[in-house]
């Protein structure tokens, strides 16, 4: 099996989560060299010059102030506590909503009391800029308060739920269940036939964008089932052998791309509209021409994303 672990974006592992010290991380956020994550409506605070870095602010600063819930304490860095704190509670009067809607946010938030060319940034737009490891604590950060956001009440009965060792629980005070973060398993799969390879878009992307096939996996589904029964519904393709390439942390809100490949046992397509817009084949020389910017029509998949590491691995033959 061909891995390409070392390529994917949020896949960094800078900080070490110490699960033991999740029950008492409340006392450490007065540890001296404690620093903590702000996140505004899943835009990470960022220092935006002279290229995007997460800003890490003391524990005490007063842009933390209307964070709604405890921190989520995200463990040790060289032996100092990191933490993410939710601010969406601030209003930004500034904010330009036309532009946060779009499919890619390239707008910024300005809090009052930041330190100059400070901002909250939309992750999707500076991904490609990070480094692995601000990548990787900025997918952990936003995918669980994420989860905290959209899970606020107890799935057994329906009361509030309130948070719980470190943030990585929700306790019911009625009926006592434990809620901990959930990951949705997601294949994306690098289909093939010959010097050709399957290509697909969804109604509302961007002109020209396209991308390999992908979908959830269903409940008592395998990866493979889940590889052969998403492509076939998007684009009729049957698909043979399914191997596992790679997997990456894709926290929008809070998904594991699992990325597969395999190969097709025809080429005829049949679209299912509920599902895609579009599909087609597309040769090697034509995706290495949209990597170069020189395609009349097709727009390359986005850097940092596993569709487009797994096309650059296919084009470069390396699977």
């Amino acid at each position: 099996m061909t891995t390409l672990e070392t390529d994917i974006t949020f896949g960094a592992e800078r900080i070490d989560r110490a699960a033991h010290l999740r029950a008492g991380a409340s006392g450490l956020l007065t540890h001296p060299d404690a620093r903590s994550l702000a996140i505004w409506r899943g835009k990470p605070l960022m220092h935006l010059s002279p290229a995007p870095a997460l800003a890490w602010l003391p524990t005490d600063a007063a842009v933390l102030a209307p964070a709604r819930d405890a921190p989520v304490f995200l463990g040790l860095e060289d032996g100092a506590p990191r933490f993410a704190h939710d601010v969406s509670a601030w209003e930004d009067p500034e904010a330009d909503a036309a532009g946060m809607a779009e499919f890619i946010d390239r707008t910024s938030n300005v809090m009052p009391g930041l330190p100059e060319n400070h901002a909250f940034t939309d992750l999707r737009a500076v991904m490609a800029e990070l480094t692995p490891d601000d990548a990787g604590d900025a997918a952990t950060a936003k995918a669980v308060l994420g989860w905290h956001e959209i899970h606020p009440f107890c799935a057994r009965c329906g009361t509030r739920s309130e948070p719980a060792q470190g943030g990585w629980q929700r306790d019911c005070p009625s009926c006592g269940a434990h809620h901990f973060p959930r990951t949705d398993p997601v294949v994306i799969v690098l289909a093939t036939y010959g010097d050709k390879v399957l290509l697909g878009r969804s109604p509302g992307w961007p002109e020209g964008m396209y991308s390999l096939l992908a979908g959830f996996v269903e409940p008592g589904e395998t990866v493979e089932a889940a590889c052969r029964r998403e492509v076939f519904e998007e684009s009729g393709i049957r698909l043979g052998a399914v191997r596992i390439l790679a997997s990456q942390p894709w926290p929008f809100p809070a998904s594991l791309m699992m990325g597969c490949g395999a190969e097709a046992l025809g080429t005829d397509i049949t679209i299912d509209p509920a599902e895609i817009e579009d599909a087609r084949w597309v040769t090697r020389q034509e995706v290495m021409e949209s990597f170069a910017g020189l395609s009349p029509w097709l727009r390359a998949a986005r850097k940092g994303a596993i569709a487009r590491t797994l096309l650059e691995a296919w084009a470069a033959g390396k699977v």
